[in-house]
């Protein structure tokens, strides 16, 4: 396994669901450490700057930590968990999934239940079942055991789903792509640019509760005061069956895609036009798509002070918003490139220009 994929396993694998970024925020100060300088905010977000000009234009680029996951709420008499979603989920991708729910004891292994189909009535089998009627099953019998395996109310529930390099050795197959994609991709953009000049300050952040309501984006937009934001986010990847042009564009190994429109933000035009011209010059592929029904980081970020020219900038992923998701390498590869040559022309003349 190269260093590339063995970030990707590392981040991936961490468990970080909303409030709870912790272990995915050490692997990725780990990595941000040998190229930038570090630093947090208080509500756990991570910071990475890398200097290219001092007092040049300050770039940011967005990625949240945190994964869609569930909280214990409550646990029943006969030592079965009730939980709390975090982050959007669809209840028919839910169930009889494994999750680890993770205790100040360590881990513990569980299976989101539910009454089996044999005594189901006809008309409950056609109807999609509901959370409020789910819950975790750890093996305990008892309230008292469930506590005695360390388990609590508030503890976060992670989906299981191991890093794997699939048989195409480009899709690679993982739990939380949304969004270690965009933690692992700002790490890389810093990484490659510690060979290059580059005539600004670079921010490579990792957010905390982009799933909860972009609450990260908040505050580290705020700390930083960036000229430039970049949301480094998971698309809908439109390839499988079933989905129209129409509801998703994006297709795996056709490049990153530039999102022209979101629930929570229309991108700033100069900015847009400044990275599809960029991809055009540097023969870079690039898709466009638009999501209706959600928000990015970049819907804080644009809103701070008096304006923050933003963009997002992805790659499409399957099945995101489930416990196992696939993303293309190559789409990740070519995301970093146009990154990497976006920031090379975001001089001050070029950032003013785009402010005016």
């Amino acid at each position: 396994m190269d260093d590339l994929l063995l970030m990707l396993k590392e981040l991936t694998d961490a468990p970080g669901v909303p409030g709870q970024e912790e272990p995915v925020r050490r692997v990725m100060r780990r990595y941000l450490e040998p190229i930038a300088d570090v630093s947090t905010d208080n509500l756990g977000s991570i910071i990475g700057r890398k200097v290219g000009r001092v007092g040049g234009p300050k770039i940011a680029l967005a990625g949240h930590l945190d994964e869609i996951g569930f909280m214990v709420t409550r646990i029943t008499d006969e030592g079965f968990l009730k939980f709390q979603t975090l982050g959007g989920w669809w209840e028919q991708v839910m169930l009889a999934q494994r999750v680890e729910i993770w205790t100040r004891q360590g881990p513990v292994i569980g299976v989101i239940g539910s009454k089996p189909p044999h005594v189901l009535a006809q008309d409950e089998r056609t109807r999609v079942y509901e959370k409020k009627n789910m819950f975790i099953d750890i093996g305990a019998g008892s309230r008292a055991e469930a506590e005695s395996f360390g388990v609590r109310p508030g503890d976060p529930v992670v989906p299981v789903c191991p890093f794997t390099v699939m048989k195409n050795e480009k899709l690679l197959l993982a739990k939380a792509w949304d969004n270690r994609f965009g933690c692992a991709a700002a790490i890389e953009v810093v990484r490659r640019l510690q060979q290059e000049s580059h005539p600004n300050e670079v921010y490579a952040v990792g957010n905390v509760q982009e799933e909860v309501g972009l609450r990260g984006a908040q505050t580290t937009t705020y700390a930083i005061a960036p000229d430039i934001g970049f949301a480094l986010d998971t698309g809908v990847a439109g390839d499988t069956p079933g989905i129209t042009p129409d509801e998703a564009q994006g297709k795996l190994a056709h490049g990153p895609v530039v999102l022209i429109y979101d629930g929570s933000m229309i991108p700033h035009v100069g900015l847009r036009d400044l990275v599809l011209d960029t991809a055009a010059e540097e023969q870079i592929p690039v898709q466009t798509d638009h999501i209706a029904g959600g928000g990015t980081d970049a819907g804080r970020m644009h809103l701070f002070g008096a304006g923050v020219p933003s963009l997002v900038i992805g790659v499409p992923v399957r099945y995101i918003h489930t416990h196992a998701s696939i993303m293309h390498r190559d789409d990740f590869e070519q995301a970093v490139r146009l990154l990497v040559a976006v920031i090379r022309r975001l001089d001050a003349e070029t950032v003013q220009a785009l402010k005016a």
